[in-house]
C-alpha cells in the first residue's frame, strides 16, 4: 500500500507502516511539511496514496467537502500509540487497499471505524 504521511504523524508510527511493508512518503519530503491541507490531499491523489494524519479536520474536507481521497486518522497520544498501532496492523490485514482509498477510517485504542466516502 502506498501511504502520505502527514507532518503529524510520529516517527515511530512511520517506521511500523514500513516494517509493514508499506511505501511510505512523508510530507516533509515531498516539501509539503506546510502545505495546506487540500495540497496534502491532492498530493495523495496524484501519487495513488492514502492519507496518513492526526489531524481530524481531514473527515470534514473528505466528507463534507468531498475531496476524495482515502484517509486513515489516526487518534493517538504518547499514552495510545501501542494500542492504536495494534488496530493499524490489523485495519491492514482485514481491509484491501481499494476499499481504504474510497474510506475515512478512524484507528483509535480497541477499534477502527470505516465511513465509505460518496460515489
Amino acid at each position: 500500500m502506498r501511504l502520505l504521511l502527514d507532518q503529524d504523524i510520529y516517527e515511530v508510527t512511520a517506521r511500523l507502516l514500513s516494517r509493514l511493508g508499506h511505501t511510505v512518503f512523508r510530507a516533509a519530503e515531498l516539501g509539503l511539511s506546510r502545505a495546506e491541507d487540500v495540497k496534502l490531499l491532492d498530493a495523495a491523489r496524484e501519487r495513488d496514496c492514502i492519507l496518513v494524519t492526526r489531524d481530524r479536520d481531514f473527515g470534514y474536507l473528505v466528507l463534507v467537502d468531498e475531496l476524495f481521497c482515502g484517509v486513515i486518522y489516526l487518534r493517538i497520544s504518547p499514552e495510545t500509540v501501542n494500542t492504536v498501532h495494534e488496530q493499524v496492523g490489523r485495519l491492514f490485514e482485514d481491509q484491501s487497499t481499494e476499499k481504504l482509498k474510497r474510506c475515512f477510517v478512524v484507528v483509535e485504542p480497541g477499534r477502527y471505524r470505516i465511513r465509505k466516502l460518496r460515489d
